[in-house]
């Protein structure tokens, strides 16, 4: 920016289709970078599983959805040295999406290993820091065993775009009488019905659920709501 800080706080570099050598070594490569302005680097490994941007993982084998304790000490080992400043998104049976309770097998515990399998190592306790991706439509109970592991962020975007419609349907059923044409509305023929369809007003009642949504994400994490 014009005063010499990042625009962001953070940058996330997903290069989990890449082989894992690869994707830690350029992955390095950009946290030497990031080091020098105080950014955070969130890099992935293992595979999340569903659609996201044209990438269809739901075919993935299963094994692919979750990651070890080895390459998540390999991803600590390679950029502790440069920088403290990364977070790891972990595969631990992920799903981009919301789907049907029970098709999607989430194991939290994984992330209780891989900060096991490091600790012993460092001698110290909890020293990972993870990103739970793929959190539309966890169970409550899940988010807070994985938060208890060391999930210090989590991606909610599928829950996050249905509040943002779920405002506008509810609107819409709400006023529809409203919203059938410029002029006239169950007050009346001659009723101008400008101040429904106004963006203005239906963005809101979009914005307005979605707030919901990520204050009820800041409650499950346990984070101090904004």
């Amino acid at each position: 920016g014009a005063g010499g800080e990042p625009l962001f706080s953070s940058h996330m570099l997903d290069l989990s289709e890449e082989p894992h050598e690869e994707n830690i070594g350029i992955c390095a490569k950009y946290l030497a970078r990031m080091a020098k302005i105080n950014c955070i680097l969130e890099m992935e490994i293992g595979i999340t599983g569903g659609v996201e941007d044209g990438v269809d993982n739901s075919g993935v084998a299963k094994d692919k959805l979750y990651s070890t304790p080895e390459e998540v000490w390999q991803v600590y080992e390679t950029l502790s040295p440069i920088s403290e400043k990364f977070t790891i998104a972990a595969a631990f049976g992920n799903v981009h999406g919301v789907y049907k309770a029970g098709n999607v097998v989430l194991r939290p515990e994984l992330l209780g290993s891989f900060q096991d399998y490091a600790g012993k190592i460092l001698q110290s306790s909890k020293p990972l820091n993870f990103v739970f991706h793929g959190g539309s439509g966890s169970e409550k109970r899940s988010i807070d065993e994985a938060r208890t592991h060391g999930v210090v962020k989590m991606n909610v975007d599928t829950d996050t775009q249905w509040a943002y419609w779920e405002g506008l349907l509810k609107f819409y059923k709400a006023k529809s009488g409203y919203l059938q044409g410029q002029i006239g509305n169950p007050e009346g023929e001659d009723k101008p019905n400008k101040s429904y369809y106004d963006p203005r007003k239906w963005v809101r009642c979009s914005e307005e659920t979605m707030r919901d949504r990520v204050v009820e994400a800041f409650k499950d994490l346990k984070a101090p709501v904004p």
